[in-house]
Parts: structure tokens; C-alpha cells; sequence
């Protein structure tokens, strides 16, 4: 029997950036309108369904579902839930890629409640629409949303020194999400989604600093399991999948550089990236496998790529180590193209040529970036010729 996906209708995803936090500036993105996506949606699925991906990372944008108090307004996402559902692709919604209406205060207990009452609406309608349970991703990148939004007020809610209180808030919400969405749809399944890094010593820093840093990967997923902190609510049973973040920058050198003499005010640390021929890059199989060492579930690469003509070199990176991975007995699920359509740069508008897809649209196509386009061919021809492999998947992720 062929090698296939336990968790997806295909083993490559795509994810569109769906990004709608508040920039430090107060300025509020939106990815999906920036690319186009949310009038070219039911064209963006079917060529994404062209070149073999049927499974589909999307995002609901909750400022703009319940941009009055209580009130659900779904003329944003009906578009692109009914194009899915034309395409016959199968979407992980994310209901919160790092922003919120502006109403609530993401540090008050509504933030919570109101986070829960807005998943459990969306699941019926969810329902409703299709027919079936949701997959959804409830708060994207908890860990790496915490860093950035609470301790280096690169985006919302602009604060510093706040990390931890912020990580421990956005648990509480994805608890309180899962289990209203869960209780309005039975068969619902949630996955937390976070990178995972590898920070190496300079040879004059103290390693045991560069490892505590890298040891923070695991803080959101160890909330949301219960490993730390359980009076939060967490338990093995509130995560159905791991999906791991892996981009060419997830493993940089510490300290960061120094700050220039003449560096201004908006100065922020720069990170020294790995070489993946560094020797003191940590190969992806060896982190795919300490993840599922940790929590034994199964898991899945949520979000991969890198610029330029570097693309396929790059899957082909990812891809080689995910098989390895799989032949040593870990069960990998899948891996995203993500995003899978170029994009516009959060803070400068800069062109970031990093999907299958270009943003331009010729004729309702994307124009299709030809090397990547067969590279990914060959891959998914790879994993099609491989022996079905058993994994142990657990009975909570392939439950609905």
C-alpha cells in the first residue's frame, strides 16, 4: 500500500498568509485582502488542487466577524468557506493569526470568553455549511505570538517584559476555544501550531542561556498539554497535532549582533542565522522526532519555506528530512507550503517571492513559480512510492 496522510487529504498542504495583527505603528494587516485572496479564493483552490494539494491552512478574520460585541457578522469568510467546498479542498481554519477585534482587551477575562463564544459560533456555522466538524488551529504560534507581541512589541499588544503572562493568556483562550467548538460540533479536531528553533552558543556566550532559549519552543504546547502550569486547563486530550514551523532562519547564533554605535530607536536586534552546512545545525528529523518524544501525538511540518530560487532547494531540504523522520518510526502527517502565495512584507510592503504561487494573477491563474512547481512534483512522486509506514496515531486525533 502507498505511503498517504492518516490526517489530510494530501500530504502537501499550501497556507495562505492570513496574517491580521496590529503593526507597532497601530497600522492592522491583512494579509488575506492583501493578496488578493479573499476575491481570487475559489481560483487560489482549485490551481492549489491542480498541483495535488487538497489540504488547505486558511484563517477567519475575527476583527472583522465580530466587529460589533457579540455580534457575528460571516460575509468575510463565506466566500472562502464556499470556494473551499467547491474545490472539494479540506481547510484548518485558524480563528486567531494574531489579531482581535478592537473592542476587547486581550489581557481581561473577556478576552477569553469572548474568544470562546466567536470559535463555538464558527463551528456551527461550520457545520452548517459543510456538514461536517472543523479542523482549526484556534491561536496560531502561541510562543512565538507571546515573544512578539509581549515581550518585543513588534506587534500586538505592544508590550515588553510580558511574554509569559501573554503565553499563559493566549492558552487560556485556545483551551476555552477547543473545548466550546468541541462542545458545539462533536468530532472537531484543534491543532497547535508553533516553530520550533535551535539556538547555538557563539564560542565566548554561556551555552546553558542559548539552551534555555531554545527550551522555550516547547512552553506553549507544554501549557496547552498540561506538562506546565495545568491549573491553566491543559491536557494531552486538547491537542489532536502538533504542527511544527520550520523556516530557513529557525536557527541563529546567540547573542544576537551588537548594537551599532549609530543604531536609532527603532534599532532592533539582528539574528545570525544558521547555515544548514553549519555543523552546528540541528538537523529537522532530530527535532521532529524530540517533539513527538515530548508529546507523542502525531505531527505535522505547519509551515515551510524561503525566498527566492533557493525554493526548491529548500523543500527538497524539508522534504528529505521528513522521510527520514518517518522511517525512524515518527509520524509526520503532512508538510505546508506556507505560505503557498507570495506576499507583501508585514512592516515595509517589500515583495517576499515565497510561495508556489506568485501574487500577480494572469488570465484567474496565479503564475506558478516553475522550479518549485517540480520540485514539489518530485517530492510528492517520493512519498507516493514509499511503503506505508506504521505510525501509532492516536485515537483522540482521528476521532469525527
Amino acid at each position: 500500500m502507498p505511503f498517504r496522510s492518516q490526517l489530510f487529504s494530501s500530504f502537501f498542504l499550501g497556507g495562505f498568509e492570513c496574517s491580521t495583527h496590529r503593526r507597532a505603528d497601530g497600522q492592522r494587516l491583512d494579509l488575506i485582502a492583501g493578496t488578493r485572496h479573499d476575491t481570487l479564493a475559489a481560483q487560489d483552490y482549485r490551481q492549489a488542487a491542480e498541483h495535488g494539494i487538497r489540504t488547505i491552512r486558511d484563517g477567519v478574520r475575527w476583527h472583522l466577524v465580530e466587529a460589533q460585541p457579540g455580534q457575528y457578522e460571516w460575509s468575510s469568510l463565506l466566500p472562502l468557506l464556499r470556494a473551499a467546498e467547491a474545490a472539494g479542498s479540506q481547510v484548518i481554519w485558524d480563528l486567531c493569526h494574531y489579531g482581535w477585534p478592537d473592542h476587547i482587551d486581550i489581557w481581561s477575562p473577556n478576552f477569553v470568553e469572548g474568544f470562546a463564544a466567536y470559535a463555538a459560533a464558527f463551528a456551527r456555522l461550520h457545520l452548517d455549511e459543510t456538514g461536517r466538524p472543523p479542523l482549526i488551529c484556534p491561536v496560531n504560534e502561541i510562543a512565538f505570538f507571546a515573544w512578539a507581541g509581549g515581550d518585543m512589541a513588534i506587534m500586538n499588544p505592544g508590550s515588553t517584559g510580558q511574554a509569559d503572562a501573554l503565553k499563559r493568556q493566549l492558552v487560556r483562550a485556545a483551551l476555552a476555544g477547543t473545548a466550546a467548538v468541541r462542545a458545539a460540533v462533536p468530532g472537531s479536531r484543534a491543532f497547535a501550531i508553533d516553530p520550533v528553533i535551535h539556538i547555538a552558543p557563539r564560542p565566548y556566550a554561556d551555552p546553558e542561556i542559548a539552551r534555555t532559549y531554545t527550551a522555550s519552543q516547547y512552553d506553549g504546547w507544554d501549557m496547552l498539554t498540561g506538562r506546565r502550569e495545568p491549573e491553566l486547563g491543559g491536557s494531552p486530550e486538547a491537542v489532536d497535532a502538533i504542527g511544527v514551523n520550520f523556516y530557513w532562519n529557525n536557527q541563529w547564533l546567540f547573542p544576537d549582533a551588537a548594537r551599532p554605535a549609530d543604531a536609532g530607536p527603532d534599532w532592533r536586534p539582528s539574528r545570525d542565522a544558521l547555515s544548514v552546512y553549519d555543523p552546528r545545525w540541528r538537523p529537522l528529523r532530530d527535532m521532529l522526532a524530540e517533539v513527538h518524544a515530548r508529546y507523542q501525538c502525531p505531527l505535522f511540518v505547519a509551515e515551510t519555506s524561503i525566498e527566492g530560487a533557493a525554493r526548491p532547494s529548500w523543500l527538497r531540504y524539508v522534504s528529505e528530512e521528513v522521510r527520514a523522520a518517518i522511517q525512524a518510526g515518527v509520524p509526520v502527517e503532512g508538510i505546508c507550503l506556507y505560505p503557498i502565495l507570495s506576499h507583501l512584507g508585514w512592516d515595509d510592503d517589500r515583495y517576499c517571492p515565497n510561495g508556489l504561487f506568485e501574487l500577480e494573477a494572469r488570465g484567474g491563474q496565479r503564475i506558478v513559480d516553475a522550479p518549485l512547481a517540480a520540485e514539489l512534483a518530485r517530492q510528492q512522486a517520493l512519498f507516493q512510492a514509499m511503503p506505508a509506514a506504521p505510525r501509532a496515531i492516536s485515537a483522540q486525533a482521528l476521532r469525527g
